[in-house]
């Protein structure tokens, strides 16, 4: 990628705590990133507002992409060393702030390195409108409307960033629970094997036994106890329906419990008695005791 040539000239200046680059590029010529020369850029959040004179293809952070919307967010990874660029005439205003100005937990700000926002329609269309306007007003800088408006372009980034986490952490907790949807599915059809393990749960569905104790942790249950859980249900409705015929024994292997005595056991803790004192009375259903 070029380094700063006439054909990429940069304008930078600064408006309260932003300071702002502004690159107008002939979509050939590059220039080095500003974070590579920012001794601080741990600190800051370099935040890329593209613009586009021509053209519809875009490089971004040397990704070739489309670029239907003048005006996207990009919030720049400054480990990375490209300069975002247009593969047409283009101009691309880079914002640098401190991250603690946005006054956001740093939490929130956790994976934003990359992320990019299409801003065609909602909130995030009205901040791009108003962010390049906001910072463009050269009579303003050094002066305290300046730095009014600069306070306002953060407050607008901060709108942006917290509404970006809220997502982010919507598409967890969704995928969370199609997840563990689709291990409780998994457990309902084996729960007649008696190798049915934590083990070989997370290893059909690809992922570490950690991970898919932290998915039960959240139900306020373990692994072990809801697998059992599901065994001795199971096993209750059998003894108390028409398949008396069948031996206490026999209901707990087909229900996936090795031992009778451990089957004994936890269905009397579960249920207050011994699972041939419930099929001989042929009592209901009843819920696990907790």
């Amino acid at each position: 990628m070029s380094i700063v040539t006439p054909a990429a000239p940069i304008i930078s200046y600064d408006l309260g705590v932003l300071r702002i680059c502004v690159l107008h590029s002939d979509g050939r010529c590059a220039s080095a990133p500003p974070w590579l020369s920012d001794p601080d850029a741990s600190e800051a959040l370099y935040v890329a507002i593209h613009g586009q004179e021509h053209g519809s293809a875009a490089a971004v952070q040397g990704r070739q992409e489309p670029c239907p919307y003048a005006g996207d967010i990009e919030f720049c990874d400054p480990r990375r060393p490209e300069f975002p660029l247009c593969g047409h005439p283009c101009a691309v205003t880079i914002l640098r702030l401190p991250r603690r100005s946005l006054g956001i937990a740093e939490s929130n700000l956790s994976g934003i390195h990359g992320a990019r926002l299409s801003c065609a329609e909602g909130a995030h269309a009205l901040v791009v409108r108003l962010l390049p306007a906001l910072v463009s007003e050269p009579e303003c800088r050094g002066t305290r409307i300046g730095n009014r408006l600069a306070r306002s372009a953060v407050d607008l980034l901060a709108v942006l960033v917290t509404e970006w986490a809220l997502e982010q952490r919507a598409e967890v907790a969704d995928e969370r629970a199609q997840t563990l949807a689709r291990i409780r599915d998994f457990i309902e059809l084996h729960l007649s094997d008696p190798d049915l393990s934590p083990e070989s749960i997370a290893s059909a569905h690809h992922i570490s036994v950690r991970s898919l104790h932290k998915l039960f942790r959240s139900e306020g249950v373990t692994v072990s106890q809801w697998v059992r859980q599901r065994r001795l249900e199971s096993c209750q409705r059998e003894l108390a329906s028409a398949s008396r015929h069948l031996t206490v024994a026999a209901v707990a292997r087909r229900w996936g419990f090795a031992s009778h005595s451990h089957f004994s056991r936890a269905f009397r803790v579960a249920y207050g008695v011994a699972p041939s004192e419930w099929q001989r009375a042929g009592r209901r259903p009843a819920a696990v005791r907790t």
